[in-house]
């Protein structure tokens, strides 16, 4: 397919924009971010070096933002249709015929997978083609169950798509054997995993729940998008939000949320990260990419598959819950 090729070329570009950090440190804070130097910039060596490195970081973001855009604007139409599940018996009509009868063998029970599913869901306006790089990295280290869901951009309701994710999941557990999964949802899809665990019982059914750049306690930003229903459910104190805030006592679901520091999406930044007193939560700020970068960075990804694999996660005792860090830039 020539466009999904056009696209993946772009691909290493994205990554080389920002360097990935070889490990996943827990950072208390911010570092001061300084500039060794640009001899190329006149001006800049006077500046000080938490603004220039501050304003270098801005515009590397930007720029791995841009690039991040238009490489998936030519994969967008990769994922429009649903994808294709193969089925066990797919192979089956290439064995050969045998003349003889052979007595039946016994029954074998398959093992049990040693890691659940991951279900993918992306965010407004999107497809699963933002999980490519993803699902590639969690596919690469062992997670042989990963499913990445479409949802309508026609969907109004944030309920009504929590209800349908409901639905792909039990169809899922029923199709791989496993009694849960774990769920890594970007942006909307996010809220609309969270949706699904805490007010339709789904912490029965998801394991851990990773969110990158969702708006737990809704966004601010681009007013005039309200004409859309789905956004206005996405601001502060709207009904769903409210609805999410409330009580949500011996919920069995695992949060970890990834909130970056350079994402125009959240507003206030801080939205991204979730707090309640009733969920087990992490939530780890990643310094030095924006929105579009948090499901694609591959720095972010390990940090995916470290949540994702370790079992029982600290809770961030820090005061609203924002400990943790991951710098990327």
């Amino acid at each position: 397919m020539k466009v999904t090729t056009a696209a993946l070329s772009l691909l290493p570009l994205c990554q080389r924009l920002l360097p990935a950090l070889p490990a996943f440190p827990a950072l208390p804070a911010l570092p001061t971010l300084t500039l060794p130097g640009l001899p190329g910039l006149p001006g800049m060596a006077a500046l000080p070096g938490r603004v220039t490195g501050l304003s270098l970081t801005l515009l590397k973001a930007t720029a791995l933002e841009a690039a991040i855009l238009a490489g998936h604007l030519l994969l967008y139409p990769y994922g429009i249709t649903p994808e294709r599940r193969t089925a066990p018996d797919t192979f089956r009509a290439a064995t050969p015929v045998r003349t003889t009868p052979e007595p039946p063998a016994p029954a074998a029970q398959l093992p049990a997978p040693a890691s659940p599913p991951v279900v993918l869901l992306h965010g407004f306006i999107d497809n699963r083609s933002v999980f490519l790089l993803l699902r590639r990295s969690l596919a690469q280290h062992g997670r042989q169950q990963v499913e990445s869901l479409n949802y309508s951009p026609l969907t109004c309701d944030i309920r009504c798509a929590a209800e349908l994710l409901g639905r792909h999941i039990e169809e899922i557990c029923e199709r791989t054997g496993s009694d849960r999964v774990d769920v890594v949802g970007h942006s909307l899809g996010g809220l609309i995993a969270r949706y699904y665990v805490q007010r339709l019982g789904g912490d029965r059914r998801v394991r851990t729940l990773v969110t990158l750049g969702t708006p737990h306690a809704g966004t601010r930003v681009v007013p005039l998008a309200n004409a859309h229903p789905i956004v206005r459910q996405m601001r502060p104190g709207s009904a769903v939000i409210e609805e999410l805030a409330r009580p949500a006592p011996g919920c069995r679901t695992r949060f970890v949320s990834f909130w970056s520091d350079l994402d125009r999406v959240m507003d206030p930044l801080e939205t991204a990260c979730l707090d309640h007193p009733d969920l087990t939560v992490r939530n780890i700020r990643v310094t030095g990419i924006g929105h579009l970068a948090l499901p694609v960075h591959p720095a972010v990804a390990n940090g995916i598959r470290e949540a994702l694999d370790t079992p029982d996660p600290t809770t961030d005792a820090a005061a609203g819950g924002h400990g943790g860090g991951l710098t990327v830039a």
